[in-house]
């Protein structure tokens, strides 16, 4: 459960799609944020100690993504993308469990991404970030081992910018 956890998470946070005039920029998903995770719905030995995202605008239209998972080992798991920001499949790298994406933005402050792993869908999740844009909500749905839907909500906070 937490290795599917960690790399359903990490790989939702790899891809952004505006589908809006707006530029990436403007977006409220912009910027650094650290997962919350005394509020993970299951118990804390399952838990990462600590998730980090980092959605940046590229030059050309594209988006990076930029995550980063220590898990309860402390290990460091990472993936980045830099893909168009057009809805097309994408590629990732780094050592978390995510290899293409797929992503819209709907809105400003939403984001909806499929995950695959060696050719397997692994999740969808959907970003939201609130008028205030210091929380990020993110919802996860996937399919259980026996074909039972399974939803998740996370929170993330907002890091401040380093000067």
């Amino acid at each position: 459960m937490k290795t599917t956890f960690i790399a359903a998470l990490a790989v939702a946070m790899l891809q952004v799609t505006p589908a809006f005039a707006a530029s990436p920029a403007e977006s409220p998903l912009v910027g650094q944020w650290t997962l919350d995770v005394d509020t993970l719905p299951m118990p804390p030995e399952a838990r990462p100690k600590s998730v980090h995202l980092d959605f940046r605008d590229a030059p050309g239209g594209k988006w990076t993504t930029h995550v980063e998972i220590i898990d309860q080992n402390n290990n460091k798991m990472l993936t980045q993308s830099t893909l168009s920001l057009d809805g097309t499949p994408g590629r990732a790298s780094g050592t978390y469990w995510v290899d293409v994406l797929a992503a819209k933005m709907p809105a400003p402050n939403v984001l909806v991404m499929q995950i695959v792993y060696q050719g397997v869908p692994r999740s969808t999740r959907v970003f939201s970030v609130g008028a205030d844009r210091g929380v990020l909500t993110e919802t996860e749905t996937y399919f259980k081992e026996d074909g039972t839907p399974m939803q998740r909500t996370a929170f993330f906070s907002r890091v401040a910018d380093e000067p």
